[in-house]
């Protein structure tokens, strides 16, 4: 459960988010869309304790956010806008860093070896989800924007997160892409995860279970959850 109680987020004297009140329970899909600098990705990466709340709360089944690690720990997952990867790393490589960096590999060879193995059976199967199963070795500077795009969604997908934060994830995609990712964030709800995607598209928006509209920083609702 995402709970957002009151949240304004503002860099110096320019409000982003205005007192904003939400939540989004386990297994739903929540679509946030407005003009460009509306503060939808200023919502976003409050929710996942990126950018510090001026005033309100934001909590996650109970327990107050209040920076990106705590948030991680957590399990908040935020795919960015423009996709956050390593240029310099290949598309295999930016999927297994966060994995790594959340698990403790055991000391044994043996079990060493068996973990590092179930990490690339995840990191395979989200290659696969995504349908970039033969780009895991290319080197994300040799992808197309659309191709990165699914490599970003499929680094989150693989971190298995109980919320999951689309920002601007299907931007660049085309209609049948963007209809994969939508069905894999979807499925992700489905397995209890709180989903919320920023977007322009309305055909994303029409496809989620509720959807919010934002406006100079204050948030209302087309469709309630």
């Amino acid at each position: 459960m995402i709970t957002v109680t009151n949240l304004t987020v503002a860099y110096d004297d320019l409000v982003a988010v205005d007192d904003v009140t939400l939540q989004v329970p386990a297994g739903y899909v929540l679509a946030v869309s407005g003009p460009s600098g509306a503060g939808k990705s200023s919502l976003l990466w409050a929710i996942a304790g990126a950018v510090p709340a001026k005033s309100g709360r934001v909590e996650i089944d109970g327990l107050e956010i209040v920076d990106r690690p705590g948030a991680a720990g957590h399990g908040v997952v935020l795919i960015p806008q423009g996709n956050g990867l390593a240029r310099v790393l290949t598309a295999r490589e930016n999927l297994s860093m966060p994995l790594l960096a959340e698990r403790r590999l055991p000391a044994g060879d043996q079990d060493r070896a068996e973990a590092l193995e179930s990490i690339d059976e995840i990191i395979q199967k989200a290659l696969v989800d995504v349908g970039l199963e033969e780009s895991g070795d290319h080197l994300v500077e040799e992808l197309s924007g659309g191709e990165q795009q699914r490599i970003a969604v499929a680094r989150g997908l693989a971190q298995r997160g109980k919320v999951i934060l689309a920002d601007e994830s299907t931007s660049e995609l085309d209609s049948t892409n963007r209809e994969r990712v939508l069905d894999l964030l979807r499925a992700e709800a489905d397995r209890g995860a709180a989903v919320i995607i920023a977007t322009h598209d309305p055909s994303v928006a029409a496809g989620a279970d509720g959807h919010a509209l934002m406006d100079e920083g204050r948030l209302s609702w087309d469709r309630r959850l």
